[in-house]
């Protein structure tokens, strides 16, 4: 990524410093976020870079500027007196809504010019939205001089997607981009908050992880995904319980009348305790064992029905990719992220990568779709400061 060369294309002279947010993919635990259950991600190599440098107040006072590689045009300037939700749309809402929620935390931010270069697709559903804000909070708090946990940042750039952004996403992506460690999962509790790092290392147990970016995009800000959520909070509701994490018995669900209803319930329930299986897996003595791995790669697909069939947020792309690396010999494989398009990860013997990324391929050509792309999707470390 060339961030720090867009700042002095578009800025002039050299940045502060340039800082990486990492993007994420979710090993399991879909939709359970809002749901205060358990998430188990891990961050990606690819990601979001910052460049960065404080600026002098300018004729509108304090402001943000920033230019984005990916989104070409003229530079928004965000002044941040005065700021509030709705005064910033489209790209730049994002790290506006960083600036926002630190302010509205009592934190004052520092006038900045930011350039921003990613390597992360948009629309994927691999948290390129977090991984910007993440890149910000970082940014914008080494600038300023604000010493803040990584737990606090978690809780601002959340509050930044929320509240500034009007997404209504789960703790999981920030989370992931700000804790996760190389070679691990993050196991997030997301009513306690709780985290513990779990060995994940695919290529060390002779595995291949494949990500799919089925290229079909995703939009978390469309009215499906908030349906999904007000879905669970009245299933909770009618449960007489104060979400759906308190759900730990799947058959419970039988209990509502409504059958969507009772459909959303059992994927939460289900989901959650896949992960916790999931981490007692790995966290066994042969956890690291190249046997695990098709045990988990049985999750991913039993989730991937889970979410295809009780929460219905699969899409076609999704459905297929899942398929076709099924019969080109994947232990597993599942769509990730929020649904409606995105990407699929699929677990495969290490010698059989290359046969089930072809008839992933095969299968989209075959169908007259855009082709697939597929990604490095390494546990990787989390949000850091590059240089400067």
């Amino acid at each position: 990524m060339r961030a720090a060369e867009l700042f002095g294309e578009r800025f002039g002279g050299e940045p502060d410093g340039v800082w990486l947010a990492p993007g994420r993919a979710n090993l399991m635990g879909e939709h359970t976020d809002y749901n205060d259950g358990y998430v188990l991600p891990f961050a990606l190599g690819q990601g979001v870079a910052a460049a960065a440098a404080a600026a002098r107040p300018g004729p509108v006072g304090r402001a943000l500027v920033l230019c984005s590689r990916q989104e070409p045009g003229a530079a928004v300037e965000v002044p941040l007196d005065g700021l509030a939700p709705g005064q910033v749309t489209g790209w730049a809402a994002y790290p506006a809504g960083v600036a926002w929620a630190l302010e509205a935390a009592g934190h004052r931010v520092p006038g900045a010019c930011i350039a921003f270069d990613s390597d992360l697709p948009a629309g994927a559903g691999l948290s390129s939205s977090a991984a910007i804000e993440c890149a910000t909070a970082l940014a914008l708090t080494s600038l300023g001089d604000l010493d803040l946990p990584r737990g606090e940042l978690v809780t601002l750039a959340r509050r930044a997607e929320n509240d500034f952004a009007g997404v209504p996403t789960g703790i999981m992506d920030q989370s992931a981009s700000l804790l996760c460690q190389a070679g691990h999962a993050l196991l997030l509790d997301c009513r306690s908050r709780q985290t513990a790092q779990v060995p994940f290392d695919p290529a060390a147990a002779g595995t291949a992880l494949l990500l799919v970016n089925t290229r079909a995009r995703h939009e978390l800000t469309g009215g499906e995904y908030g349906r999904r959520r007000a879905e669970c909070e009245q299933a909770a509701r009618l449960l007489g319980i104060p979400s759906l994490r308190d759900l730990t018995d799947p058959a419970d669900a039988d209990r509502l009348a409504d059958p969507v209803l009772r459909r959303r319930a059992r994927h939460v329930a289900t989901d959650n305790q896949r992960v916790l299986d999931v981490v007692a897996m790995l966290r066994s003595p042969a956890g690291a064992a190249a046997g695990t791995y098709p045990q988990i790669g049985r999750l991913l697909t039993q989730a991937h029905a889970s979410l295809r069939d009780d929460f219905e947020v699969s899409w076609p792309e999704a459905d297929t990719a899942v398929e076709a690396a099924l019969a080109a010999g994947a232990f597993g494989a599942r769509m990730i992220g929020g649904g409606f398009g995105g990407s699929v990860l699929a677990l495969a013997p290490a010698g059989a990568g290359g046969r089930v990324r072809d008839a992933i391929a095969g299968a989209f050509g075959g169908r007259g779709w855009t082709a697939p792309e597929f990604l490095d999707a390494a546990p990787s470390a989390s949000a850091r400061r590059l240089n400067g």
